[in-house]
């Protein structure tokens, strides 16, 4: 698949707000995912220098073919947050219409964004072009992350498809959902499959993918060029590696041994805490159930591992019933125990 110039695989990493940080973004590249996506960045945030925002966008080589994901709804703050992200050089730049979250997406239209813009086609259509038009000199393709619509009375699937193709984006990925379905019920495909086959771009479709099986009935019902994985990805980055074994071969690999999964959260903690210290091992909490899926002891050890604060807590709370697992070895020791500072009140996937 092409994305403006750039050949790109067509198994997406989604871009989640707390959790596609570069820990997590490194082991899921490591295990196939072929596009990763930052957590989205609200433009005002970039433009005004918060510290939290500069550091969702640091990325290593390793991540490569990267995007950045903004969001925002002033069209300016739009143009420089885009040219700040193009001087970190990213392959991709993203736009999220798709944030269901009531303090982004509720509002009127000067002050709402992600998927509230959905309800004002044509501002959603200027800020595309806008940043369509600023990352040109750049050489970076612009896709847009979107929802079928706002509700089930305003589905606005081919609507938006045809706006972001007129403003010149090179990719679109539609969730199945509607802003007011939120992330309950089921992911309608249908409409993808529609934008798909009208469609002059790639189209990526998202929602509902959470094994092998359904990542190939997604392409196998829609058509669609890639798929996106968001929610089946948190606490099993080996999804990636599936996907692409059952695509190739028609048949599922079999996913990794509780030792190894065991091993890679520890490996992913570890990461975390040195790029975040004891605030990384605690946002890696939440992919804890994932790791520990069909282990007997897990919510016993669940409860164990949601008290610790850094690698030699884990070490010491996992050696009882995998003694050997994570090495004896400690990590970089970082002194801040600290969250780092928001750049908005609550946190979004």
């Amino acid at each position: 698949m092409r994305i403006g110039a750039l050949d790109v695989g067509r198994v997406f990493l989604a871009p989640m707000e707390e959790v596609s940080d570069g820990p997590f973004r490194r082991l899921c590249k490591r295990m196939g995912a072929d596009v990763v996506y930052t957590e989205f960045v609200p433009a005002e945030a970039m433009v005004r220098n918060i510290k939290a925002a500069e550091r969702k966008l640091a990325f290593t080589e390793a991540e490569r073919p990267i995007g950045i994901q903004i969001y925002g709804n002033r069209i300016d703050a739009m143009i420089e947050a885009a040219n700040m992200a193009a001087g970190r050089r990213p392959d991709i730049l993203d736009i999220n219409f798709g944030c269901p979250v009531k303090k982004v997406a509720e509002g009127d239209r000067a002050s709402c964004s992600g998927s509230g813009l959905l309800r004002f086609p044509d501002h959603m259509e200027e800020i595309i072009a806008a940043v369509v038009e600023t990352m040109a000199p750049h050489d970076i393709p612009v896709t847009v992350k979107t929802r079928l619509g706002w509700d089930d009375e305003s589905i606005s699937v081919l609507d938006t498809l045809r706006r972001a193709e007129r403003a010149g984006a090179d990719l679109i990925t539609f969730h199945g959902r509607t802003r007011a379905q939120m992330f309950r019920g089921d992911a309608d495909w249908t409409w993808i499959r529609r934008a798909k086959e009208e469609a002059s771009i790639p189209v990526i479709g998202n929602g509902d993918i959470r094994t092998p099986e359904d990542a190939a009935r997604m392409f196998d019902e829609t058509g669609v060029d890639g798929v996106m994985i968001g929610r089946g990805a948190v606490g099993a980055p080996w999804l990636f590696t599936g996907i692409h074994g059952f695509l190739r071969t028609g048949v599922v690999p079999e996913p990794p041994a509780i030792e190894e999964r065991v091993a890679l959260y520890f490996e992913h903690a570890c990461m975390a805490f040195e790029e975040k210290g004891r605030w990384g091992v605690r946002m890696v909490r939440k992919h804890v159930k994932g790791y520990l899926r069909e282990f007997a002891g897990a919510s016993r050890l669940r409860a164990k591992l949601m008290e610790c604060e850094d690698p030699d807590d884990l070490r010491r709370a996992l050696a009882d019933d995998f003694p050997g697992v994570v090495g004896d070895v400690p990590p970089p020791a970082l002194a801040d125990a600290s969250p780092p500072e928001s750049t908005r009140e609550d946190a979004t996937r």
